[in-house]
């Protein structure tokens, strides 16, 4: 009598190779980035195009994280050349045309020394409040700084603190061959007005006939109240957003009559008397 035979012996299953450390690190690191790639999607195509610093600049938007930068992006070096500047200057008169603004190019001028001005427009009409007086000549940028504050600070304040349009913002104008504060001394810095690359506001006038100047108005005292001083005071704070220095009553006697805007690369805010 035969034995039973024995059943076969299964084979063993293929055994995996060990994973490494070396591959959990590739592993992860792919990923990580198909979620970045992912989360960056996402972001290109629903965050505000003013918020993202790789959207072109568009003026017709309202002001985001990165609008600032952005325009920083349209200021002219110093040591430009005559194409560069001819070239940032259309650049930049393009973003104002199509923000409906009419806006002309103007000349440049050099009066020897620090007292140069390149890439001059001077805005003419379209849809700003109008300067008074008219017809003042500044660099490009600071004009694109201009409209952005028109539009998302000086009309809605207007409107939500004095209850009227404003029509009007009256200026000391934009360029003065000086150094700061108009000091004699060689060793002050140059005025942004030396390049017209600041601007002097002195009030805003409004549709109702009412005139709301830092003047009269600052200390809460004046024709326009305790209303005027906060419109004032939200303009202030509105242009911190876009210029470099915002120069108030507050900063120093010089500033008693007058906002001083200007594009410098950096610079202060003043909320109190230095």
């Amino acid at each position: 009598m035969t034995s039973p035979s024995a059943p076969p012996r299964s084979k063993p299953p293929p055994s995996t190779p060990p994973s490494t450390p070396l591959a959990d690190l590739w592993s992860e690191a792919w990923m990580l980035a198909l979620a970045a790639c992912g989360a960056f999607a996402l972001i290109d195509a629903w965050a505000p195009p003013q918020d993202l610093p790789w959207k072109p600049l568009d003026l017709r938007l309202p002001m985001g994280a990165a609008t600032a930068a952005k325009i920083r992006a349209l200021d002219l070096p110093p040591t430009a050349t005559a194409a560069e500047v001819e070239t940032g200057t259309t650049r930049c008169i393009t973003l104002l045309r199509q923000a409906g603004v009419a806006v002309e190019r103007a000349p440049d001028r050099d009066d020897g020394g620090f007292c140069v001005v390149q890439g001059a427009v001077r805005l003419s009409g379209g849809d700003l409040t109008p300067l008074d007086p008219s017809g003042v000549a500044m660099r490009c940028p600071m004009a694109a700084r201009f409209l952005l504050w028109d539009r998302e600070v000086v009309r809605p304040a207007a409107r939500e603190i004095m209850g009227a349009e404003a029509v009007r913002i009256d200026n000391l104008g934009t360029y003065a061959c000086r150094r700061v504060y108009g000091s004699a001394d060689t060793a002050a810095r140059p005025s942004q007005h030396a390049r017209a690359n600041a601007l002097d506001v002195a009030g805003v006038g409004l549709a109702d006939g009412r005139r709301a100047t830092l003047a009269a108005d600052w200390d809460g005292q004046g024709p326009s109240g305790a209303a005027g001083a906060a419109f004032l005071r939200r303009l202030r704070d509105g242009g911190c957003r876009l210029f470099g220095n915002v120069l108030t009553p507050d900063y120093n006697a010089a500033h008693r009559d007058h906002f001083h805007l200007d594009a410098a690369g950096r610079g202060v805010c003043a909320r109190r008397r230095n």
